[in-house]
């Protein structure tokens, strides 16, 4: 299931939480090898899980984390604008309609699946919090994946090359592309509705300044 948790929250669900900062260590910096850095608990945390953000978690049956990503508004502190303004000419993103989304991370044990439940998770995020776009920092061998589920972003910028190569873009919010990904992840309307009401309720939620 998808579950939807800010920062503050996460301590009431601690074999969620657990596994979620251990699978980011072992995809950023043991597949990956990003220069990130893990504590003695083997946890892969950043100065921005501090912020309280707005993780989108894939709940295993077990408890344990499927996946997950971290939302920020560009109205504060992003990694995009910390750290990857060369990428977009020195220019920053903030409005209170962009969200920055970071740390996309699958558990090795994932099933084909969660990337396509995540990505409906954050549009469920955008249209939820009446939002335009998110924004994110990415890998562009990644733009194969979301090409193939069908949610691709417009690239901003590029910069670097090989396994340095980085890109910036943005990812438009639409109902059809909600309705995309609920048929690429298999997951029924009502059901993944009734996951975003259970965090937030049924009223619809203005964009966080």
């Amino acid at each position: 299931m998808i579950r939807y948790l800010y920062g503050d929250a996460l301590d009431g669900f601690p074999k969620l939480k657990e596994t979620m900062f251990q699978d980011r260590a072992d995809q950023f910096k043991k597949r990956l090898e990003w220069d990130v850095d893990v504590d003695p608990s083997g946890h892969e945390r950043d100065s921005y899980d501090d912020l309280n953000p707005l993780y989108v978690l894939w709940q295993q049956p077990d408890g344990r984390h499927g996946g997950s990503m971290r939302f920020l508004p560009t109205t504060g502190r992003t990694m995009l604008n910390d750290h990857f303004t060369t990428l977009t000419s020195g220019v920053e993103i903030r409005s209170p309609f962009i969200w920055e989304c970071t740390r996309f991370c699958l558990s090795a044990t994932a099933g084909p699946h969660v990337s396509a439940a995540l990505m409906l998770g954050g549009v469920e995020v955008g249209l939820g919090f009446h939002l335009t776009d998110a924004v994110g920092v990415f890998d562009p061998r990644m733009e194969r994946i979301y090409r193939k589920l069908g949610w691709q972003p417009t690239v901003l910028g590029r910069g670097g090359s090989g396994r340095m190569a980085t890109a910036v873009g943005l990812w438009a919010y639409s109902k059809a592309v909600r309705t995309h990904l609920l048929w690429r992840a298999g997951i029924g309307d009502e059901v993944s509705t009734h996951w975003f009401q259970r965090s937030f309720g049924s009223q619809p939620l203005p964009a966080v300044a």
